[in-house]
């Protein structure tokens, strides 16, 4: 089973535009288990060990796609669908099975969230700190 997430945008030259070329570098997410929560999407997405500091944590993918996770002791993760606190955000990744990506998914410690939208080509779930994740047919 592959899980692939997306891939960086490469830096595009805007100057003509008047405006400086800018591309995302990676996505940092908080939690207060910086170690844990990379372990869980490096293992979710196949990816190698984190690299782990105290208050910070980075996966890199096999594309240069980079996930950061910086500590923050005192979040309070989403309740999602719930609106009392917002998303904030949330990651799709694609899936080539998306039973088998459940499974694999859940044993990691992921948890279903049954959303206000089911869909036969999506799934949503929790991470291990509460930030919602898609995983995509």
């Amino acid at each position: 089973m592959s899980v692939a997430a997306c891939t960086l945008s490469p830096m595009s030259d805007n100057s003509a535009g008047g405006n400086p070329a800018v591309s995302i570098i990676s996505v940092v997410i908080d939690t207060p288990d910086p170690g844990g929560l990379a372990k869980f999407y490096a293992d979710l997405l196949g990816w190698g060990e984190p690299s782990v500091d105290s208050d910070w944590a980075d996966i890199k993918g096999p594309d240069g796609s980079t996930l950061n996770f910086q500590l923050a002791p005192d979040l309070t993760p989403p309740s999602w669908p719930d609106p009392r606190v917002p998303q904030q955000f949330h990651l799709d990744f694609r899936v080539d099975d998306l039973d088998a990506a459940e499974k694999h998914a859940i044993a990691l410690g992921a948890r279903p969230v049954e959303g206000p939208d089911h869909s036969p080509t999506f799934r949503v779930y929790l991470d291990p700190t509460g930030h919602p994740f898609c995983l995509c047919r």
